[in-house]
């Protein structure tokens, strides 16, 4: 009994000194381990997926549809027109198809269809210019069947775009989005009558923005005052579409449908569209001065390309290049120079012509805009005063657009271009155009006008007042650079 109590004694004491011994030496901490590797995963290992909703547009459909009109313009037989298409001659009638235009060289009544948008519920209408230009009669029939006669209030050649009315109220009117705002890659409905198929709706993506196809300014970017800086799209768009609506899933208007590339004359996967911030603008002008007030930086740009970069010190392409700036501008006046690399209109970057000209086109002359530019490796802002057309920050009318009428586009000719033709004024005609002057005249392009009917002529506004009260015949008198004798022109007003 005395041994079994000894033997637990000393177990007893044995652990105790164990333990004892263990928390000193402080074998009981606990242990870190640290895995600096990252745990494999199996190849055939497929992450959880979330299950993505379909894009729906039968909302946008719904409210879109309502707005977009039917429209018929009929044209008398007439006199085929001097002016000639080179895409017309070159191609055929459809290889740049302005869907279903009149063909000017028909002399048989014809009736032209399109479409149009509600833009107010009083019954204005804005569509394309093609649509309805020289159209003796303007037809709209709504989607409700209900058809209505329409009167021409404006158009605007330069964005292809017009504005119609008929006489009704409570009408659907469609709501404007942003167009600014619009993305590559987003979904699009675009709502039109393509084929004289009425209510027709497509959808895709905008491909890109900012596109120039040449097809408002003849193919030349340097001297049309044209503004091409349109939406592309792969929805299909039709001959019928032609001043349909571009709508985001919304249903709230992002451009108005205007052209398709189309070695056929039928959707081939590409059409444009208006911005429908310009689209804005351009109404506003038509409702309230009759034609667009366009203001006008007063240079000649052309996009950045690498060489020029590398040329100039920039690490990349970026920009729109100043090739040359108008004498008497508005650029010039702000202190724009030649070379200079125009990188933002109001904090908007510009990396392109269209681009630029979009920017621009939001403008009216008067208007005040912040430009900022690099010159010399310097990031510079000047504050412009956009000018017209004549080269002053008046508005300009309806009763004063004769240019128009003419189809000319003028300018005015700088002090050194004087000196060297030993003249003190004169007008340059920069591009010739379907008019009175193309009509009636073997005018071409460089002919510097010196006198109207004996008066003189200094500027471009000198041209305007002159020729605003000119009624029957009337005689041009100028001259061609590097030609030794003067020539005389007449047409009829």
């Amino acid at each position: 009994m005395n041994r079994l109590f000894v033997t637990a004694l000393v177990a007893f004491i044995s652990a105790f000194a164990a333990v004892g011994l263990y928390n000193y030496m402080g074998w009981n901490k606990p242990q870190v381990i640290i895995n600096d590797t990252t745990p494999a995963k199996l190849a055939s290992y497929a992450p959880a997926r979330t299950e993505v909703q379909p894009i729906d547009f039968r909302y946008a459909a719904s409210v879109a549809t309502p707005t977009v009109v039917h429209i018929k313009s009929t044209y008398k037989a007439e006199k085929p027109t001097t002016f000639r298409d080179p895409f017309r001659d070159l191609f055929g009638d459809d290889f740049f198809h302005f869907f279903h235009g009149p063909n000017p060289y028909n002399r048989q009544p014809q009736v032209s269809t399109g479409s149009g948008v509600i833009v107010s519920e009083d019954g204005y209408i804005v569509t394309n210019n093609h649509v309805v230009n020289e159209a003796n009669e303007i037809e709209v029939i709504l989607h409700n069947n209900k058809t209505y006669k329409a009167k021409l209030i404006g158009k605007d050649p330069d964005t292809d775009l017009a504005l119609i009315k008929i006489e009704a109220s409570d009408l659907p009117a469609i709501s404007f989005g942003n167009s600014d705002s619009a993305l590559v890659g987003e979904w699009v409905l675009a709502v039109g009558n393509p084929f004289n198929l009425s209510s027709t709706v497509t959808a895709g993506i905008i491909s890109a923005k900012g596109r120039n196809i040449n097809i408002l300014n003849n193919g030349s970017g340097k001297t049309s005052s044209a503004i091409e800086s349109f939406i592309q799209t792969d929805a299909a768009v039709n001959p019928g579409n032609s001043g349909g609506a571009l709508v985001n899933v919304n249903g709230q208007l992002i451009g108005i449908n205007t052209a398709i590339a189309s070695p056929t004359g039928s959707y081939a996967g590409y059409s444009f569209a208006v911005p429908s911030n310009i689209v804005k603008k351009v109404i506003f002008d038509l409702k309230t001065y009759g034609v667009t007030q366009r203001g006008f930086l007063g240079v000649t740009i052309r996009s950045m390309d690498d060489a020029t970069a590398k040329e100039l010190g920039f690490d990349r392409p970026y920009g729109v290049y100043v090739e040359s700036v108008n004498s008497g501008s508005a650029a010039e006046d702000a202190g724009i120079k030649k070379k200079d690399v125009i990188t933002h209109i109001n904090g908007v970057p510009v990396n392109s012509s269209p681009e630029l000209q979009e920017q621009v086109a939001k403008y009216r002359p008067g208007d005040k805009i912040n430009v900022d530019y690099i010159r010399d490796g310097k990031k510079m802002t000047a504050t412009v005063t956009l000018k017209n057309k004549y080269n002053t920050t008046s508005a300009v009318d309806n009763k004063t657009d004769i240019l128009d009428l003419l189809g000319i586009k003028v300018s005015n000719l700088s002090d050194q271009e004087k000196r060297s033709l030993g003249i003190t004024g004169g007008v340059r005609i920069d591009e010739i155009k379907p008019g009175k002057i193309s009509e009636y005249t073997d005018i071409r392009k460089g002919f510097i006008i010196l006198q109207v009917d004996d008066e003189q002529v200094q500027n471009v506004q000198d041209l305007v007042n002159i020729l605003q009260n000119k009624t029957g015949r009337v005689v041009l008198e100028g001259i061609y650079p590097n030609k030794a004798v003067s020539y005389l022109y007449a047409f009829r007003m």
